[in-house]
């Protein structure tokens, strides 16, 4: 963007400048945006744009328009592909026929979970399966196969290839490969029914994963009877209430809801997922995964008993009638004693962390980091889905409009309770024109709205919620990949939660909050101390947390194993007893709780991962200063700006400028829960 360009940008958003409270606290303009109540001005005549800008849909019916364009300009792009001689051109034309679908598929995949309206809702889930349909179609084309085979398989071609297109032609075969491309024509078509059986046998498996079960009203007393919904004779248990005054709710509540009521605890895992779900992962191997997860395990357990100690102290002290600690108990009594020990109540905190500050604080940082501003826009008419959703515009220093960023924050009714990142459009280099496609991207968060008195606050977790979403967004804004196929977050799963981690680390580090956290009526910061408190709590049962994620990732690796003679449960309880410190509650299946089985699909272990990766960045890249901009550009050059585009390892090698080991990822994992876990890892190695 030229230097005019972006004084016109400044100019546009100046009047946006406010003061709160008179005149105590004064925020920038993208504070303030954020800080007040929405103020769309009605003007009849200016014309309905569409959703996202797309002129097709300013109306529910416009899905299937937009549809029918895609699917036509799809024909066109599979005849190119399949009739073009092999080259670069082949891939190229891969990635526009990926994005012909993409764009429509991607944004209706949004809209039906998002859009306040069901008539958009419902257009846009027939949108997804109409698309799907003709994807899973793709995957099996023999003839589009060919041409991709035809290049892959020529070593003379292959050798002219940069390494990103060969990246992004070895990702293509690994989608042909894995919808059983290779196979002959019965067992194609078995493979492919399989795969739509599993497909729906994992949408069940979700729906079911969040009903409630039922009990019969006669089962629990009357007075207690309003503390759950009813439905005719019976009483809806979806929910623990672990931190309910009734020991009798505490203590039963989570056995009825993880019951093996739900159903005969089969997951839709059993059945040749050898060929479907057991894929290996792009980006780091399993046997490397399952080492890091066996090494964790010995400088975690003895801490994670210390932790249990504590628990059962607490719990006894809570509920003297039903002190068995219980595996539903970890969650809300480690949060019970990081609150007891270190008085961070989160209303104590929330006065300083206005929405508008903390998105000030976010535009400052990526402003030090990487020259990045974010920039509040006014949607046009029909743009965005709901009036309370703000639109930014992420604008480099020198390179200009980056991409748009749509932030639904706000709760209202029918909408998802969850923090998402939804990628809307990626990034691309489009040949047929010669300029970059701006990736589109939307963070979605559940936050209560500001009041006449007040601007939304946020608790200490829901800012590092939304520093952890904004690691998602930059990671789109920032990359500029030739190939939306990998552009931004569509990389490696182990790799994905990398940079929203790493976010997580700026947001409880004082040098950061210092120049954003104050007090809404006031001005005043943050006290220090305040900081210094929560980040100690995070240590609270820290070895707990870690040993249930090392046993989460275990039992999601073996659930997608070849098919044993044993049920889910089963499996259950003998990983619990090796892998956890709890003991199994008879019968119960909280597994078919479990949703990220489906979600993660034996790559539950990335999580860790991701968090290892991040620890290392952090301690070796920005824990002396966190504002160092040639560190950011150095992050934003070796892993933001590659997408899925590169081996997450050769990312993690640059950033590091050296190769870590297993012995460094678990470091990474527990150094962090007792500075002698390091001298112990070292120990055991060597």
């Amino acid at each position: 963007m030229s230097a005019c360009r972006r004084m016109l940008y400044l100019v546009k958003h100046r009047s946006l400048l406010t003061y709160v409270r008179r005149n105590l606290t004064t925020w920038s303009p993208v504070g303030a945006a954020f800080n007040a109540r929405p103020h769309r001005k009605l003007d009849l005549f200016q014309k309905n744009v569409g959703l996202f800008g797309v002129p097709e849909l300013s109306c529910p019916a416009g899905f299937q328009v937009a549809t029918e364009t895609a699917l036509k300009n799809t024909e066109r792009l599979v005849e190119k592909a399949c009739s073009s001689s092999p080259g670069v051109q082949t891939v190229q034309c891969f990635d526009q026929l990926s994005d012909e679908l993409c764009k429509v598929a991607d944004l209706a995949d949004f809209i039906k979970v998002a859009h306040p309206d069901p008539a958009f809702r419902e257009a846009a889930e027939k949108t997804c399966i109409e698309i799907g349909t003709v994807v899973e179609k793709l995957n099996t084309n023999v003839e589009l196969c060919k041409s991709l085979k035809n290049l892959l398989d020529n070593p003379d071609i292959v050798a002219q290839l940069d390494p990103d297109t060969r990246r992004v032609a070895d990702l293509f075969m690994f989608d042909f490969e894995i919808s059983g491309i290779h196979l002959d024509d019965t067992l194609r078509k078995e493979a492919v029914a399989l795969h739509v059986k599993l497909l729906d046998l994992n949408n069940e498996f979700l729906v079911g994963s969040h009903m409630p079960n039922r009990i019969a009203r006669s089962a629990i007393p009357e007075h207690l009877h309003l503390n759950f919904a009813t439905e005719g004779s019976f009483i809806q248990i979806g929910g623990l209430h672990a931190d309910s005054p009734s020991d009798l709710i505490s203590s039963n509540s989570p056995k009825i809801c993880n019951s093996g009521g739900l159903g005969d605890s089969k997951l839709p895992t059993g059945m040749n997922v050898s060929l479907l779900a057991w894929q290996p992962v792009q980006g780091v191997s399993l046997p490397s995964a399952k080492c890091m997860l066996g090494l964790a395990r010995a400088p975690v357990d003895p801490e994670t008993a210390k932790d249990f100690k504590m628990m059962r102290g607490m719990k006894k002290k809570l509920s003297p009638r039903h002190s068995e600690l219980m595996p539903w108990d970890h969650p809300y009594l480690s949060g019970v004693l990081r609150a007891e020990r270190y008085n961070i109540e989160p209303s104590l905190y929330s006065p300083y962390l206005s929405l508008g500050s903390c998105m000030e604080g976010l535009n400052n940082l990526f402003s030090q980091l990487y020259g990045v501003s974010l920039m509040s826009e006014q949607p046009r008419a029909g743009e965005v889905w709901s009036e309370d959703v703000r639109k930014l515009a992420v604008v480099h220093e020198t390179e200009g409009l980056l991409g748009y960023i749509y932030c639904d924050f706000f709760h209202r009714q029918d909408k998802p309770h969850q923090d998402c990142h939804f990628t809307i459009r990626g990034g691309r280099q489009c040949q047929e024109t010669g300029q970059y496609q701006l990736p589109v991207v939307v963070l979605m968060l559940s936050l209560p709205h500001p009041t006449k008195g007040a601007p939304t606050l946020l608790t200490p977790g829901m800012m590092e919620n939304l520093f952890h979403e904004m690691g998602h967004a930059m990671h789109s804004m920032l990359g500029r990949t030739r190939y939306q196929h990998v552009t931004g977050t569509r990389c490696a799963t182990d790799f994905a939660e990398v940079p929203s981690i790493l976010m997580e680390y700026f947001a409880t580090d004082y040098r950061v909050i210092s120049q954003f956290a104050r007090h809404y009526e006031t001005g005043q910061p943050l006290p220090e101390s305040m900081v210094a408190r929560l980040c100690e709590s995070k240590k609270v049962c820290g070895a707990a947390d870690t040993q249930l994620q090392i046993f989460y990732a275990v039992l999601d690796q073996i659930y997608h194993r070849e098919p044993q003679n044993r049920s889910t449960t089963e499996i259950l309880k003998d990983m619990q007893q090796k892998f956890y410190g709890l003991p199994y509650a008879p019968n119960t299946a909280w597994q078919l709780r479990f949703s990220h089985l489906i979600g993660y699909g034996a790559k539950y272990y990335s999580y860790l991962m991701s968090r290892a990766v991040a620890s290392m960045v952090w301690k070796q890249c920005f824990i002396e200063d966190p504002l160092n901009r040639e560190m950011g550009e150095r992050y934003r050059r070796e892993m933001l700006a590659h997408g899925g585009a590169k081996e997450p390892m050769l990312m993690v090698e640059g950033m590091l400028q050296r190769r870590p080991t297993i012995g460094d990822f678990v470091d990474a994992l527990v150094s962090e829960l007792n500075p002698n876990f390091e001298t112990f890892i070292m120990d055991s190695e060597s």
